[in-house]
């Protein structure tokens, strides 16, 4: 026994390490799992915030949100980047230059969010399919259309620089989801209403367009984009709506 203890402390010693290395691991493990599930609340958490911004109207505060993780790699937070600094660029206080750097910012965030998950525009599509009363869902779809039907010409030979395939739209679609979204929840949002007389405005049809653009004049002001909205569409409506 005496000859043969050299043997047994060493396999003791070894028999401790591997457990010690197995007990390592397992908390290792432990940790990696513990870290991931907490990024993911943490993004669910950024998102839930985010999304709170934009329906209030808040559209700096969400923007300098956003930026704070712009180096992420969640898709779905890079496209609601891309929106922000598109909307920061449309503010009346926002300077030329500023303009143009945000809507270079938007085009690389969109870039980026479809390499991330290029399924993401028809996932859209297919939860308004999946939920077709969700009005938000439906006016954002008419915003997407938007956006990239009165993207200008430099903007688009960016666009196909940045895409393999450059998203595309037309007015008559963002009007019809503008419509749709309006169908589903009357009045639900200032803007919505905003852009179906800006849409019909694109589109040559006076008539209509001074229609929805009084009905977002008129539209109750609850937010600081509501009283931007009623400024925006009364400044459109001075000069023509007399002679429709």
């Amino acid at each position: 026994v005496m000859g043969n203890s050299g043997t047994f402390r060493r396999s003791l010693l070894f028999s401790a390490l591997s457990y010690l290395g197995f007990e390592t691991c397992r908390v290792i493990s432990q940790a990696v799992v513990v870290h991931a599930t907490a990024k993911v609340f943490k993004i669910d958490e950024i998102l839930e915030q985010a999304d709170y911004l934009y329906e209030s109207g808040e559209t700096e505060k969400l923007y300098q949100l956003l930026t704070q993780y712009k180096e992420s790699e969640d898709a779905e937070l890079l496209w609601r980047l891309a929106r922000a600094s598109r909307d920061v660029a449309q503010l009346s206080g926002t300077s030329e230059e500023e303009k143009k750097v945000l809507v270079y910012e938007a085009l690389e965030y969109a870039k980026r969010a479809l390499e991330k998950n290029e399924s993401s525009f028809a996932a859209h599509k297919k939860a308004i399919e999946l939920n077709p009363k969700d009005a938000t869902s439906i006016h954002l779809m008419g915003i997407w259309c938007y956006t990239f039907a009165e993207m200008p010409w430099y903007q688009r030979r960016i666009a196909k620089v940045l895409f393999a395939t450059p998203p595309s739209s037309t007015y008559e679609e963002a009007l019809g989801y503008f419509h749709r979204a309006e169908q589903v929840d009357p009045n639900f949002y200032s803007k919505n209403l905003l852009l179906l007389g800006k849409t019909y405005l694109k589109l040559h049809n006076r008539k209509l367009a001074a229609f929805w653009l009084t009905k977002a004049k008129d539209h109750p002001a609850h937010t600081e984009e509501d009283k931007q909205v009623q400024t925006e569409a009364a400044q459109l409506l001075t000069g023509f709506s007399d002679k429709n």
